[in-house]
C-alpha cells in the first residue's frame, strides 16, 4: 500500500513562490511515477506535472511550463513541485498521485493519491 502526504501549501501573493512536497511511505518509491494534479473550486481535476521513475523525464501542463519544476529525491522518498511566479489562477487544492505503470496526464491513470494541500494565490 502506498501512502502519500502532501505539504507546503499556503496563502501567497501573485508572483511569489512555493515548494510543495509529496512524501511516500513505501520502499519501492524509486519505481513509482509521481504526478501532481490540482483542482480548483467548481472545476475538474487537472494535470500539472509528472516525473517518471524509469527515465526521470518530466512533463508539464502548458499553463505551468516554465514556472513550475517537478523533481524527486529517492533517498528521501519525496517528490517536490517548485512553483514560481504564481498567479491567482494557480489557486487550487494540489494533489500528488503515484502509479507503477501510469505516467500520463489523466488522473484516471494513477492508483494512489494524497489528501491534497491548498494553495491560494491572491492578486
Amino acid at each position: 500500500q502506498v501512502q502519500l502526504v502532501e505539504s507546503g501549501g499556503g496563502l501567497v501573493q501573485a508572483g511569489d513562490s512555493l515548494r510543495l512536497s509529496c512524501a511516500a511511505s513505501v520502499r519501492t518509491f524509486s519505481r513509482l511515477n509521481i504526478g501532481w494534479f490540482r483542482q480548483a473550486l467548481g472545476k475538474e481535476r487537472e494535470f500539472v506535472a509528472v516525473i517518471r521513475w524509469s527515465s526521470g523525464s518530466t512533463d508539464y501542463a502548458y499553463s505551468v511550463k516554465g514556472r513550475f519544476t517537478i523533481s524527486r529525491d529517492n533517498a528521501e522518498n519525496t517528490v517536490y513541485l517548485q512553483m514560481n511566479s504564481l498567479k491567482p489562477e494557480d489557486t487550487a487544492v494540489y494533489y500528488c498521485a503515484a502509479d507503477v505503470v501510469g505516467y500520463g496526464t489523466s488522473w484516471t491513470e494513477y492508483d494512489y493519491w494524497g489528501q491534497g494541500t491548498q494553495v491560494t494565490v491572491s492578486s
